[in-house]
């Protein structure tokens, strides 16, 4: 396993299960000492902004709004913090009027004032280190391992990272890239499956900035010339929130990638990833039965993993022994057994899964099938009265099954076991409050069948951009489906060792591919034919 580690986002007194009791009382507390409370972020002068540093702004948790008779107004988090309001008072040299905020309306409030305030602060630390300055850019290699440690272990850099994590949280990111060039360190957040790049620190805090990061994620901090995984557990306001840290070193100096797992915006439920009924009321039938292999093929990043979990919750009964084999587990499912790969201990999905079946388990996970040998086990452990859900890199659910023979499976083995294939892709939803009719473009047009064309007589959507989605019009993902039941003559096919051609006219006739799912919900507003022709477009249709 990884190393780990766990720290707290934010002031003290934010702990785990009484933010919520916290704020009512300081609500309350406000309105008896007649201190203003909104529930909406207030308005304010932007040229008032400048007077707090991104970096004490959020330490303090407060933001100039205007001055009024010779007052500081403040919007405060919590402004029953004498303390902080003081230090304002101090750094603004003038008595300050404290306004209390709703956490999301502060949230915002904050967002709009500061923006990526991770890029303001680095800048504000020009100078707090003794590298020189000169272009920009520091020599990584001649920094030593103590020196690293040293300033990563400044508090206005651990603000910094802090802050950058924080606001990637915020956003919804799924990843926060860290990459470094020539003459610059990039800062990028994966929001939606979208890489955004944000303004970036400048290159002589790159080996500070990164030290810090493998302090927290335990990692070892004068190796910089190999690949390295760790993990870090946070506290972000009263949730849990893992982050899987990777780096790996390049030309300029180390790229690190931390991929945020936080379960409170994991949909684990069939519908919320945007599975249509029919295929829920399939996957369901699917799930049910004792035993067989049930495979969700797809790329890296395409929702396999999340699918799988929600099935798995779905299928979850007291009375069922459910064990997971994954590399790595990503999220922890309650009352399920989840078992890490860790091959540097010998801990492989075959040798997992063998040790695995002397549990009386009724329900496997295997996080993915990737050799013969986990092949040849899944399919015995599935034709001895076992239930196997697992993971393939394919492109398609049909092209599954060569892809078990070329592997080693025998097709009379396969043809057995196997009851079901998911395939999917991700694309983005579309921001419910402000999507907008638009018309085909000719360009869209010419890559349309006449029968997609027909669909969209009405006109497709398109995003827009408001408060609620960022601007971007575009809010979290939903995926795009196929589910091929295998059905006797299927069955069959695969038996006698037929291809993927042949296999085609066996499918039943109501079977649709992930495009023609996609273009069913650009059609019903929930994503756009953009998204489903550029996650689609590469995949062969089954049928037509």
């Amino acid at each position: 396993m990884v190393p780990t580690a766990e720290i707290q986002i934010g002031r003290p007194g934010s702990e785990a299960g009484s933010a919520e009791a916290e704020l009512a009382r300081v609500r309350e507390r406000c309105k008896a000492l007649g201190i203003a409370w909104h529930d909406k972020a207030p308005e304010g002068d932007p040229q008032l902004i400048s007077l707090l540093e991104p970096e004490v702004a959020v330490r303090v948790r407060a933001v100039p709004l205007k001055i009024e008779k010779g007052r500081l107004l403040v919007a405060m988090f919590n402004p029953l913090d004498i303390t902080a309001a003081d230090e304002v008072a101090t750094i603004v040299k003038m008595p300050v009027t404290r306004a209390g905020v709703e956490a999301g309306a502060f949230a915002e409030l904050m967002r709009k004032s500061y923006g990526t305030t991770a890029a303001r602060i680095a800048e504000s630390l020009a100078g707090s280190t003794d590298q020189s300055k000169g272009d920009g850019e520091a020599n990584i290699d001649a920094i030593e391992a103590a020196d690293v440690h040293r300033m990563a272990e400044q508090p206005t850099l651990i603000n910094l990272v802090n802050l950058l994590i924080l606001e990637a949280i915020q956003y919804r990111a799924s990843d926060i890239h860290i990459e470094p060039f020539e003459s610059q360190v990039k800062i990028k957040y994966r929001v939606d499956g979208v890489l955004l790049e944000q303004p970036s620190p400048p290159k002589h805090l790159q080996a500070a900035l990164i030290g810090r990061i493998k302090i927290m994620a335990m990692m070892n901090i004068a190796e910089r010339y190999v690949p390295q995984d760790g993990h870090i557990t946070l506290r972000f306001e009263g949730r849990k929130v893992d982050l899987r840290v990777s780096t790996v070193p390049t030309m300029h100096g180390e790229s690190v990638v931390m991929r945020i797992l936080d379960k409170s915006n994991l949909p684990l439920d069939l519908k919320s990833l945007g599975m249509n009924e029919a295929h829920r009321a399939t996957m369901d039938r699917l799930i049910d039965k004792p035993h067989g292999l049930i495979l969700v093929t797809g790329p890296t990043g395409s929702g396999k993993t999340t699918t799988l979990y929600a099935a798995l919750t779905q299928l979850y009964d007291p009375r069922l022994k459910i064990l997971t084999i994954e590399d790595p587990v990503e999220y922890e499912l309650a009352g399920v057994n989840q078992i890490p790969v860790n091959p540097k201990r010998g801990l492989t999905f075959a040798i997992g899964l063998r040790a695995m079946l002397r549990q009386d388990p009724d329900v496997i996970l295997v996080g993915e099938v990737r050799d013969n040998e986990t092949v040849d086990i899944a399919i015995r452990s599935a034709l001895t009265g076992h239930l196997i859900l697992s993971t393939l890199h394919t492109n398609d659910a049909i092209s599954s099954i060569g892809r078990l023979t070329d592997m080693g499976a025998e097709p009379f083995l396969v043809a057995s076991v196997l009851e079901g294939l998911l395939a999917q892709r991700l694309g983005r939803r579309l921001c419910a409050k402000c999507r907008q009719r638009t018309t085909l473009t000719d360009d869209i047009r010419a890559r349309l069948t006449s029968e997609e064309v027909e669909m969209f007589h009405e006109g497709p959507w398109k995003p827009v951009g408001c408060e609620d989605c960022r601007n971007s019009g575009y809010r979290s993902r939903i995926g795009y489906f196929e589910l091929l039941k295998i059905n006797p003559r299927l069955r069959a096919g695969i038996s006698k060792g037929l291809s993927q051609t042949d296999l085609k006219p066996l499918v039943d006739a109501d079977f649709l591919t992930m495009r023609q799912d996609g273009m069913r919900k650009a059609q019903g507003g929930e994503t756009t034919i953009d998204e489903v022709l550029r996650s689609t477009q590469d995949v062969d249709e089954i049928i037509g």
